[in-house]
């Protein structure tokens, strides 16, 4: 049972990690907003992930842990100050409209209540490791306290998101509901009330007008997280089914690999080969090459080009030896694979048809 756990989690953190971290890097250089990004995507993703089927739960944990990762750290990064507080609404909309299609049947504001309040729980998870590597909890004061108090603002924002995204949804078949409970509309207005109070006490941005107080509240608590929510609505809605067909290439994968494996090694053996062959024709034979390398590394990139049919950056043939070797290198290189594929669509196909037959039958069942 562990194990059923614990590779799933173990394959989406890798999978999301490899697209958020070097996204953050891209947008800001502070290891604490890439840390931020990679932290929500990697606890929103996983957390998807296990709640999902076996068969489509990793490939949603990954594209929703990626999609929040990124959200997280642009945020993080393009705002200046890193104003948290107006992190949490967005990120937490985008992962609500996001999981929401997931499967789940949300047919009324309790159901949307326990999606956002999982959601607001696994984003607060996701928001520790940048606290601690900031050290907010050793030192809990002023601003600190407030980052600190994150993870709870966390968790307190998810009445807002689940009216917000009740709002949004009812019209939907089969939504039950026609109006929000009062108990969700009483929960919606504290962390509302919190906001306006921090911000006219000068915590979130001092010297703030009231007029001014009255738009931050609007855009930040509800027209963002509106426009948020909608975004991973429309953008999982598009998405998921499209790259579900990433699911069905496991099984044609699993019978292409060895011959995949063959083919590589084929190729690597010819690439080598052949720079053992310009290097051997440069050391009988100099100047054959112009401006050409005397370490292997230098003839397996030429090599390697060449049997791509690009030319490389500094080496290049120049005596009629030297062509007519480059020529020989790209008439086999080129034959391999012709020769190969055919020799390999010929031995699998009726196993690749056998697999086409079997995903048509469950998708007409």
């Amino acid at each position: 049972m562990h194990d059923r756990l614990i590779w799933p989690a173990v394959r989406i953190a890798a999978a999301v990690t490899v697209v958020v971290v070097p996204f953050g890097y891209a947008i800001t250089g502070g290891h604490t907003d890439v840390l931020l990004g990679a932290g929500c995507g990697l606890a929103v993703g996983v957390g998807v992930g296990l709640r999902g089927t076996p068969d489509s739960g990793s490939w949603t944990g990954i594209l929703i842990g990626s999609i929040v990762g990124m959200a997280s750290a642009l945020i993080a990064g393009l705002l200046p100050g890193n104003p948290w507080g107006f992190l949490v609404p967005p990120v937490l909309a985008l992962s609500v409209g996001l999981i929401r299609v997931r499967g789940a049947r949300l047919s009324g504001y309790r159901e949307m209540c326990r999606e956002t309040f999982i959601a607001s729980i696994l984003l607060s998870i996701g928001l520790l490791p940048a606290l601690i590597a900031m050290g907010n909890f050793s030192h809990p004061d002023g601003m600190n306290l407030n980052r600190a108090l994150l993870p709870v603002m966390t968790i307190g924002f998810a009445p807002v998101v689940a009216l917000i995204a009740g709002l949004l949804t009812h019209r939907h078949d089969g939504w039950r509901d026609t109006r929000p409970p009062t108990l969700l509309l009483l929960g919606a207005a504290i962390p509302v009330a919190l906001v306006a109070f921090m911000l006219a006490t000068g915590r979130l941005d001092a010297g703030i007008r009231m007029w001014q107080m009255a738009v931050t509240v609007l855009l930040s608590m509800f027209v963002v997280p509106a426009a948020a929510f909608l975004v991973g609505r429309l953008a999982i809605s598009w998405l998921e089914p499209r790259l579900r067909v990433y699911g069905h290439l496991v099984d044609y994968l699993r019978v292409m690999w060895v011959p995949i494996g063959g083919f590589a090694v084929g190729y690597l053996t010819i690439i080598v080969l052949f720079a053992g062959f310009y290097g051997m024709l440069e050391r009988f034979s100099p100047g054959a090459f112009a401006d050409a390398g005397t370490g292997i590394i230098d003839w397996i990139s030429f090599a390697f080009f060449t049997a791509l049919g690009q030319d490389y950056a500094t080496v290049a043939p120049v005596s009629v030896g030297a062509r007519a070797l480059v020529g020989a290198h790209l008439i086999l290189s080129a034959g391999w694979a012709v020769v190969l594929f055919a020799a390999v669509m010929s031995s699998i196909g009726p196993k690749l048809a056998r697999i086409a037959r079997h995903h048509s039958e469950d998708d007409s069942g």
